[in-house]
């Protein structure tokens, strides 16, 4: 390998490590797909209602077209994980808006489970599990190795969990306010405005942190190399007794049947010529 070899399998090494990431996120996350299905039955909500003022209109609305997702996603054969918490965060916000008759209580449910997902992020990071490091290390097949055998990494997650929990804290910060101060229609926009932007920012804060951090430990693997390595130790031993049983039946035979004795003619006393007779 030349001086000139080295830099550019570690820069693709790099690209590689980076590209695995983005995957996993997207994965993870729900990608583009996943930003729409969180998107868009808040948006019909809020535009509904800021054109007619008929809450019960713009929850069904924001319901049905929830289920809608669900159902494309059943028949594409897709994971639903992502469409199914959007069923249940508008559906949460179409039972406390119905229950209070306040149409900003739509937003409470998802605004409360904000608030407590920041302070997971946070409080699981300062009891050293950060939240990031159990999402993420089942898609990276890593499950909970980075806590005790990849430090780096396991300091990456804290640096990430750190930056979702402060990033959604500010979140929270200009929304209940706005829940307590400004009419529906102005919570409603604000909320849809931030849905995106700070999600890809914690998003591409967490690419930058685990692309610098060491490869995960695939214990999968590792699992996988430990169960050949096992059954090529057994069939090795099972060679090993097979050979041993073959030898020992070989050195039976040529010993003879076992309790006689093999005499030479000089031991017995007789000569035997050819056509001659036996002394008595």
């Amino acid at each position: 390998m030349t001086s000139l070899d080295k830099p550019t399998q570690d820069t693709q090494q790099d690209e590689d490590a980076r590209a695995v990431t983005e995957a996993a996120l997207f994965e993870a996350f729900g990608g583009v797909r996943g930003m729409v299905e969180t998107v868009v039955p808040g948006l019909l909500f809020v535009t509904i209602y800021t054109i007619n003022k008929d809450l019960h209109m713009s929850a069904i609305a924001a319901l049905a077209v929830s289920l809608v997702l669900v159902v494309i996603r059943l028949a594409m054969k897709d994971t639903v994980k992502h469409a199914f918490s959007g069923v249940f965060g508008v559906a949460f916000g179409v039972v406390f808006a119905m229950m209070t008759g306040n149409a900003k209580d739509f937003y409470l449910p998802g605004m409360l489970y904000t608030l407590g997902l920041a302070l997971a992020y946070i409080i699981t990071t300062l009891c050293g599990v950060p939240l990031l490091g159990l999402i993420l290390g089942p898609v990276f097949k890593e499950n909970l190795s980075w806590r005790t055998r990849n430090p780096g990494r396991k300091k990456a997650y804290a640096k990430a969990s750190y930056a979702w929990g402060l990033i959604l804290l500010a979140k929270c910060a200009i929304l209940f306010p706005l829940y307590w101060w400004a009419d529906t229609t102005q919570l409603g926009w604000v909320l849809v405005a931030l849905k995106i932007p700070p999600f890809l920012l914690a998003v591409w804060l967490t690419w930058v942190f685990l692309a610098k951090a060491p490869a995960p430990i695939d214990v999968f693997a590792e699992m996988e190399a430990e169960e050949k390595a096992e059954e090529a130790r057994k069939e090795a031993l099972a060679a090993e007794r097979a050979g041993t049983g073959a030898t020992g039946a070989t050195g039976a035979e040529t010993a003879g049947t076992p309790g006689t004795t093999a005499y030479t003619p000089e031991q017995t006393g007789r000569t035997d010529t050819t056509g001659g007779r036996h002394r008595r």
